[in-house]
């Protein structure tokens, strides 16, 4: 089995945990303590944050910014310059005016179940969970839970419709849902959708 690759430039911590053939593309900082899931790719001038957790075979695109605590499940794509936030109430300074620190706020995380795709420069605004097999259209900009296997766009995201696990936009006929690429039938019952049985 290939052993991680992590390329000159990048910057990982001596604690984080990199699964067997990971590849850390130059310029991109993997913090402490972050686990990355084996086949994992994470891509030039990517960052990934203290504690994050990444299933394996996913892939991190360019100067995507994954702020702790986020988890993300087994093969799952974030494009490039997706930004997962970690702070609902964002303030640089206390309100008597000293600086923050790490001490004065409660992260909250991002996650994103299996299969799951976040489309270039879509936003993914804490906290929220992006269901199994769902894609983000890019550009858009998350402010709620994302049932499995929606497609959300725009800003805010809303579902416009359904995808498989192929990502293909499913296709409606007699009260089903259809993957025009691997004939999979799913049934949508009261907002989400399952494979039919």
């Amino acid at each position: 089995m290939p052993e991680s690759f992590v390329a000159p430039g990048a910057d990982v911590a001596g604690s984080a945990r990199l699964g067997v053939g990971v590849k850390v593309w130059h310029l991109a900082q993997v913090r402490e303590r972050a686990d990355l899931g084996a086949n994992t790719i994470v891509g030039r001038g990517a960052y990934v944050g203290i504690g994050v957790r990444v299933g394996e075979n996913s892939k991190i695109q360019n100067h995507a910014l994954v702020y702790e605590p986020a988890e993300l499940g087994a093969g799952v794509f974030i494009g490039p310059a997706v930004v997962l936030t970690n702070d609902t109430f964002p303030r640089a300074i206390n309100p008597d005016g000293t600086l923050k620190s790490g001490s004065d706020w409660d992260a909250v995380g991002v996650t994103i179940g299996e299969g799951a795709s976040i489309g270039a420069r879509a936003v993914c605004v804490a906290p929220v969970t992006i269901g199994p097999w769902a894609t983000v259209a890019a550009g858009a900009v998350v402010t709620r839970d994302v049932p499995a296997h929606a497609l959300v766009v725009g800003v805010p995201a809303r579902r416009i419709g359904w995808v498989g696990r192929a990502g293909i936009p499913l296709v409606e006929e007699d009260g089903h849902w259809y993957c025009p690429s691997s004939g999979t039938v799913y049934t949508e019952d009261g907002g989400s959708l399952r494979e039919a049985g």
